[in-house]
């Protein structure tokens, strides 16, 4: 019975915009979409009947079109909550990516506030993040949106917990370093005083971190320095701000292979750092345990950076042997020196 009250709900609620849509009557429509909204938020149950519906296409035309703020942000509020309880019906909806998109570039910043949160709820689902990360422009659009001062805290804080899990899919994190995400994080992490800002932008950064494409994007804004200063003691304004960065750090090490032990190496203090995190007993478990395995893998790929320059010294001799006429080829004085047993035989 009461399932029965929620569908006959979503149909009323839906054939009214439906309705107002069909004879383009703007105020109608806002007002069916505030109504919606309202709905959507009061009674978790009625968001799976809405979507079945069909209210997902007509509120991401809000998005898309001509329509006022209050509309636009009343029908991504409205798609946030229907995301909730029904992502399946959301993602079905043909379009609704590009609408999201669409919204987080406009000018209203609450419409693009509830749109990114859209995302952050769609990526919860592993099989979403990689259809999400095809899409470039609404990778671009979450990118832009930690550049935009103006946007305020919550669109902010939102775009970073959608592109964490965007980028929770490996395939996915060399589209957001082309897409310039690595310069956009660390602008936060170094700038942004905001509660909750740098926690945010340093986990994601850890996970951006782990793909081979990320090493030249970092040398290109200081940022294993940055990290490295943060994982020092005191460095960060946070405990999880200092995980975060021995995470990253770690990441990194394990997607770039040597070249970025070496980049690390290279920071003056970085080991020991890394050794301090590992023993800080106020530290969390995670944190010493992100610390010790990032120590593990400096001190492993130190080792091999020190075989490798041994091993190209060797070569290098190696060919001097074999190139230099001196070397390859004995003289006849040369060859007196040796005694009987080995004497050399000159022709």
């Amino acid at each position: 019975m009461e399932l029965k009250l929620h569908t006959d709900t979503a149909r009323t609620l839906v054939g009214r915009l439906r309705g107002a849509a069909a004879v383009r009557d703007a105020s109608a429509t806002a007002a069916a979409v505030a109504e919606l909204r309202r709905a959507s938020k009061d009674d978790p149950e009625v968001r799976a009947p809405l979507a079945d519906a069909g209210a997902v296409p007509y509120l991401a035309s809000q998005l898309t079109s001509p329509s006022t703020s209050a509309s636009a942000e009343d029908a991504a509020a409205a798609l946030l909550n229907i995301s909730i309880s029904a992502r399946e019906q959301l993602m079905s909806s043909p379009g609704i990516l590009d609408a999201l998109a669409a919204a987080m570039r406009a000018e209203e910043y609450a419409a693009a506030h509830h749109a990114a949160a859209t995302v952050a709820s769609l990526v919860c689902v592993d099989a979403y993040r990689p259809i999400i990360g095809a899409k470039r422009p609404l990778l671009a659009a979450l990118v832009a949106l930690l550049r935009g001062s103006g946007r305020g805290t919550r669109a902010t804080k939102d775009a970073l917990k959608a592109l964490f899990g965007v980028a929770l899919y490996p395939l996915n994190r060399a589209a957001l370093v082309e897409l310039g995400a690595v310069r956009a994080l660390f602008a936060l992490v170094m700038t942004d005083g905001r509660t909750g800002i740098v926690e945010d932008a340093t986990a994601v950064v850890a996970q951006v971190a782990g793909c081979a494409e990320s090493l030249a994007a970092f040398a290109g804004v200081s940022g294993v320095r940055i990290l490295v200063d943060l994982v020092e003691p005191g460095g960060a304004a946070t405990g999880r701000a200092r995980e975060n960065a021995a995470s990253a750090l770690l990441n990194l090490v394990m997607a770039g292979g040597e070249r970025a032990v070496a980049q690390v190496l290279a920071v003056g203090g970085a080991e020991e750092a890394v050794r301090e995190l590992a023993e800080d007993g106020e530290a969390s478990p995670r944190g010493k345990a992100k610390a010790g395995s990032l120590l593990r893998a400096l001190e492993e790929g130190a080792a091999g950076v020190k075989r490798q320059r041994e091993h190209r010294f060797a070569d290098f001799l190696n060919g001097l042997v074999h190139s230099d006429p001196y070397f390859s080829s004995p003289s006849p004085a040369s060859a007196t020196t040796h005694d009987e047993g080995s004497r050399l035989t000159l022709g």
